[in-house]
């Protein structure tokens, strides 16, 4: 209905005023029917754009006056310092902490604020049957053929034709389809490096990059990182000639969740192309943001070919379909070899499901429903950290993407909080995961794809609470 987008559309618009702080805590709100009168709207539709900015946490009622702008959450707990790992690489892995978190999954009763993936509850998994049914229907031999090795051509299409969105203009001949992100990112570094080649990459990082770029021999050079703005371009300048390969994440990276200005991108991009370094940007999470419009991907300002552009729709849409793909720019040549000789072809069914998902528009649709359930997750968590966790808690301020970051009291050990946490169904990313030197003990991720409940709020006041009663004096 019309009216479903407008209160979706009017929220974002009074939240964007308010996280731009033109509106200011403490100002009062137009009244319903104010609302009603200057946007030409229904009672109705007024109603659920105030209940939407209170779900957020934006706005506050106060009987017998209206509603009211809120001292944001996050603006009373303190934002984690920029990182400062290490300048010399390290490959001591967390694998054993790793091992544990996973080994959670499947588990009955267990909420897993550990693994950054959305809930199946958020996913339209009714939709997404019906496109696996019409594309055993509609494929030569009912999907059981091998595809072209460059893969499916309706999902080159369409995500050809969504770069648009991030300032892109790239053909379908430039993408090659892998089965998910992961893969992407293989054959990305596989293509591109060798034993004992250094590769930088942002601190703290993704887990599995880690894990990869350790599998493959690399020595990996992590990189002081902000928690608002990404990757230290100065730090990445410093360390430039002494590297062969670059992976970041500059949109909503986890665990932090920063997202990099569209000005150090371009610097990023110019930088590394000047020595001729590869740039791997992995835009997994770029669809997620929060505010305003699609973040732009370094791919946008790369006039070299020099940017591996790698994605998939595991954190939005689909992750057990493993439906990913990569703008290779000048290594094309390459991955399609690498591929060819590890996988031959992709999963056929999957991908033409996803293409026509695309196609139909419903993916947008979903789009803007999970990007709301999010931001509304990560005010909830905010509120909880705010009442229940000690007073010291630092959180990161994602503006989109599926995590937070949360830093607490250097006597705070975050391995041994997830012990203390499981007996009670709890399961956490302790941040030791995120990194391959010895630090972030004190720090641990938390996962907003989560469908939130009293069940979900009640696990989070648990883990607050356990962390103040395990170390007292925090």
């Amino acid at each position: 209905m019309k009216s479903d987008f407008l209160y979706i559309e009017l929220s974002n618009n009074i939240a964007r005023l308010i996280r731009d702080k033109v509106l200011k805590p403490g100002d009062r709100l137009p009244s319903v029917r104010m609302l009603c009168e200057e946007q030409g709207i229904g009672m109705n539709t007024a109603k659920r754009v105030f209940l939407e900015l209170e779900a957020q946490s934006l706005i506050e009622s106060r009987p017998q006056s209206g509603y009211f702008v809120s001292q944001l959450p996050h603006q009373r707990l303190a934002l984690p310092a920029i990182s400062s790992p290490s300048p010399i690489s390290n490959n001591a892995g967390p694998g054993e902490i790793i091992n544990k978190v996973y080994s959670t999954l499947g588990h009955k009763g267990i909420t897993h604020f550990s693994i950054g993936v959305p809930s199946s509850a958020l996913l339209p998994l009714a939709k997404l049957n019906k496109e696996i049914a019409q594309a055993t229907r509609q494929l030569p031999g009912s999907g059981t053929e091998y595809e072209q090795v460059q893969g499916n051509e309706n999902l080159r299409r369409m995500i050809a034709a969504r770069s648009i969105s991030w300032g892109g203009k790239l053909p379908e001949s430039d993408l090659i389809t892998t089965a998910g992100g992961m893969h992407a990112l293989s054959l990305c570094m596989m293509a591109l490096t060798k034993p004992g080649d250094t590769i930088a990459m942002e601190s703290p990082c993704y887990p599995g990059s880690l894990q990869l770029a350790s599998s493959l021999g690399l020595k990996v050079l992590e990189l002081p990182t902000h928690p608002i703005t990404g990757v230290s371009i100065d730090a990445l300048k410093k360390v430039v000639k002494k590297i062969d390969l670059c992976l970041l994440v500059p949109n909503f990276n986890t665990p932090l969740g920063s997202c990099m200005p569209d000005e150090q991108k371009k610097e990023v991009v110019a930088l590394l192309a000047k020595y001729n370094i590869p740039l791997i940007e992995d835009d997994i999470y770029g669809d997620l943001y929060f505010d305003g419009q699609r973040p732009r991907c370094c791919k946008a300002y790369d006039k070299e070919g020099n940017v591996l552009l790698c994605s998939s729709v595991s954190k939005t849409l689909a992750p057990g379909y493993r439906v990913g793909w990569v703008a290779p720019g000048r290594y094309k040549e390459q991955l399609l070899k690498l591929k060819f000789a590890h996988a031959i072809s992709t999963s056929t069914i999957t991908h033409e499901a996803v293409a026509s998902f695309l196609q139909s528009g419903r993916y947008d649709l979903h789009l803007r429903k999970i990007r709301g359930l999010l931001q509304q997750n990560y005010g909830q968590y905010v509120n909880a950290i705010t009442e229940y966790f000690p007073a010291d808690t630092k959180v990161s301020r994602p503006q989109g993407g599926l995590s937070m970051w949360v830093e607490f009291n250097k006597k705070i050990n975050t391995t041994g909080l997830f012990d203390i946490a499981l007996k009670q169904k709890i399961s956490i990313a302790p941040g030791r995961m995120f990194t391959l030197q010895d630090q972030y003990q004190n720090c641990m991720r938390l996962s907003l794809g989560l469908l939130m409940s009293d069940e979900v709020k009640q696990r989070l006041k648990v883990l607050g609470r356990l962390v103040a009663s395990q170390y007292p004096g925090t």
